[in-house]
């Protein structure tokens, strides 16, 4: 075995500081980080292209033998789903120009989200509602309904796009680092359940409204069940027979991708047969067969904002560009960690800001993910974005072209297409037995978040999922797990002692760890695991000597006790009544003060009958600060107060490893007095141990041992 030997002197941090001076930096000031945040160089600006461009990154490396057929097959099959999921849309949600639209302006992943849709839905009822006169708002003059509304919808797009582009640009993105893959994988698992949910009446032939909000989908399923014998035979028979063929290609491409140049494109294969088939033998007549229909051609001519809405609408437009943009991150990190890609939040802040600004400007509707497409377009192959461009594409030549050719498609075959997409983000649900045997918390997370996302809807499930997880974390803060450590036998390391056979601790020496930051949340639960370290609670032991220290003051001045070399000799036979004086009880919580005594008090001695004290058998405590990372004004208060009444129990407290930050504050709060000293800072575990053993000698071979390493 490799060994390694060390020889250098016992450090305390006094005296490592005393031999090693540091070197002196100057902290920069709030105006020197504005002053270097507004400097432009050529590398500052090279790189904030790149950010604001990440084509530019991702085009300068592009693979085009490897990457370029993977995404024109994974770019043509996402842009079919695209139009047909907005010609959907435009059969359940009027006016027809907004759903379609949307495919073009905004990228492949985004779409209408339904949380977003039911919010922006909010605020075009409450400014014009079904029955009664609309706000009064200026441009309104001459409009329909419907016209209005699509104003009203497109001003709260354009004024989201604004809100997120300024939070982009303003680097708020770093609140998605609160988005933990526990939570994201149990949020998009829910996500999924609700895109099944929304395909079913594809699938199954029946006409069943969109529906959102806290049970939405329990609502939708019991629809779905009461008309479940009005089930379109055709409809389901071709669902099943896309699904099962869809499902083995897609096997087939996972299980031999290696070999295959391209994933075989079943879903663009199975689209275009299934349109054959259906204008072939009249679907839509013959079977009662929902199809696609008309799509609309050509494009909305540009529109802008109304500035009037923007003050009517601003405060509810904020928490939908967070929603809109935490939901879409969700599932974005998914695939990052998935494909080991990084993703920057200020980036798709910018992203998202930008597309719903010019989607606005053309009618679009709010965008967020487009959870169906994103699992079609990773699914068959697709590299970069080149996948998106060609998606929009896709969707341009048919509103402009060819949307005649999918007249004939049948809806459900969109359905079944997009449910065999959602196996992957479905099958996470396996990672919940791997979390409850590794993490229960993180397992608890999972579970909440999925929960209350499939009950309760994605935008409440995400707050709620969000909540449990910080309270997981504040509850692993506030109740972290502390430890008693001791020696490896031969050794400088130090080990919980309940988890290791050789070890070594020395009479008399306690060695405790608490492994997190401390703070006014858990200095309650610091003190009361250090004393249950200890063994003892040093203020009641301080109290109890105190008192004894008036009864024996009371009974020498009586002449019915004398203080001797040996001791304390009782010299009256009587019983002793113990002080009961509850006056000045400041003073028991004072150290012990001998100075009117002869000589001092040994508490662990035999002490005279009646005077009962506690007996200490800890004369020094080891604290690890190796784990703790901060320490707040109220854990600084309780851990001084925690050390003087150790102190005064004539306890030798030391603290090891403690960071220089956290040393530093100490210093500038006057954390150091006449009891606590910077004295009893040591550089590391070892070093305080041997300065104990040399100041407290125990003869056995194990503390040789101990000296030697």
């Amino acid at each position: 075995m490799k060994q390694y030997v060390v020889t250098r002197p016992l450090y305390s941090e006094d005296a490592f500081a005393d031999e090693h001076e540091k070197i002196h930096r100057h902290h920069k000031t709030l105006r020197h980080h504005v002053k270097q945040y507004f400097t432009c160089d050529l590398k500052r600006a090279k790189n904030a292209a790149l950010s604001l461009l990440p084509f530019i990154g991702w085009m300068r490396i592009y693979q085009l033998k490897e990457w370029l057929l993977s995404d024109i097959v994974s770019g043509v099959s996402t842009g079919l789903v695209a139009v047909l999921q907005g010609e959907a849309n435009t059969h359940s949600n009027p006016p027809q120009s907004t759903s379609v639209h949307l495919q073009i302006y905004q990228s492949s992943s985004y779409r209408a989200f339904p949380v977003l849709s039911l919010m922006v839905g909010a605020v075009v009822t409450r400014l014009v509602p079904d029955e009664g006169p609309p706000v009064n708002i200026t441009g309104f003059e001459g409009l329909t309904i419907d016209e209005q509304r699509v104003m009203v919808a497109a001003s709260v797009t354009f004024l989201m796009g604004i809100m997120q582009l300024a939070m982009g640009l303003l680097q708020v993105g770093f609140i998605v680092m609160y988005l933990s893959d526990t939570l994201v994988s149990g949020f998009t698992t829910a996500a999924a359940v609700h895109i099944l949910v929304s395909q079913l009446k594809f699938v199954l032939g029946l006409v069943v409204p969109g529906l959102s909000g806290p049970l939405s989908i329990v609502y939708t399923l019991e629809k779905i069940f009461v008309q479940i014998e009005k089930t379109n035979v055709c409809d389901l028979v071709t669902s099943i027979l896309i699904m099962v063929v869809v499902f083995i290609v897609k096997e087939i491409n996972d299980r031999y991708k290696a070999k295959l140049p391209v994933p075989i494109p079943i879903e663009v294969i199975m689209t275009v047969i299934a349109c054959g088939v259906s204008y072939a033998f009249n679907f839509r007549v013959n079977y009662k067969v929902d199809v696609v229909g008309r799509i609309p051609v050509g494009y909305e001519s540009p529109m802008g904002p109304n500035m009037q809405i923007f003050g009517q609408t601003a405060v509810e437009a904020f928490p939908m560009a967070i929603v809109g943009f935490a939901v879409a991150f969700s599932v974005a990190k998914v695939y990052s960690v998935k494909h080991d890609y990084i993703i920057d939040g200020n980036q798709e802040l910018i992203a998202f800001g930008a597309s719903n600004i010019i989607g606005a400007a053309f009618k679009s509707f709010a965008a967020s993910t487009a959870l169906s497409r994103s699992a079609v377009q990773e699914s068959t192959g697709g590299k970069t974005q080149i996948a998106g461009l060609l998606s929009a594409l896709i969707v341009m030549v048919v509103t402009l072209a060819i949307g005649f050719l999918l007249e004939p498609l049948p809806k459900s075959v969109l359905g079944a297409v997009v449910i065999v997409n959602l196996k992957g983000m479905l099958m996470q649900i396996r990672e919940v037995p791997y979390l409850w045997r590794r993490d229960r918390p993180d397992c608890v997370v999972w579970v909440v978040t999925c929960l209350a996302s499939i009950l309760l809807g994605l935008d409440l499930g995400l707050a709620v999922g969000l909540g449990i997880e910080l309270l997981t974390v504040v509850f692993r803060a506030q109740f972290p797990r502390c430890s008693v450590l001791a020696n490896i036998t031969g050794t400088d390391i130090y080990k919980d002692r309940k988890d290791y056979m050789s070890i070594y601790e020395p009479e008399g020496v306690k060695i405790f760890r608490i492994p997190s930051p401390i703070f006014f949340a858990n200095i309650d639960f610091f003190r009361g695991k250090l004393v249950e370290a200890v063994g003892f609670n040093p203020l009641r032991v301080l109290r109890k000597r105190n008192k004894a220290l008036r009864t024996i003051r009371k009974l020498l001045k009586k002449g019915e006790l004398q203080m001797t070399s040996k001791g304390l000799l009782l010299i009256s036979s009587g019983p002793i009544e113990e002080s009961e004086d509850e006056s000045n009880m400041e003073e028991l919580d004072q150290p012990t003060d001998f100075k009117d005594l002869p000589v001092q008090v040994n508490w662990n001695s035999e002490l005279p009958a009646n005077i009962h004290v506690p007996r200490v058998d800890v004369h020094s405590l080891i604290l690890d600060f190796s784990a703790v990372s901060f320490l707040d004004i109220s854990a600084l208060k309780g851990l001084k107060a925690a050390l003087k009444e150790l102190i005064r129990v004539e306890v030798e407290v030391y603290i090891v490893a403690c960071d220089a930050y956290i040393l530093k504050k100490l210093h500038s709060c006057m954390f150091f007095d006449d009891e606590v000293k910077s004295s009893m800072f040591f550089l590391t575990l070892h070093d305080a141990m041997l300065h104990i053993l040399e100041k407290h000698p125990v003869d056995s071979e194990n503390t040789k041992v101990c000296e030697k390493v």
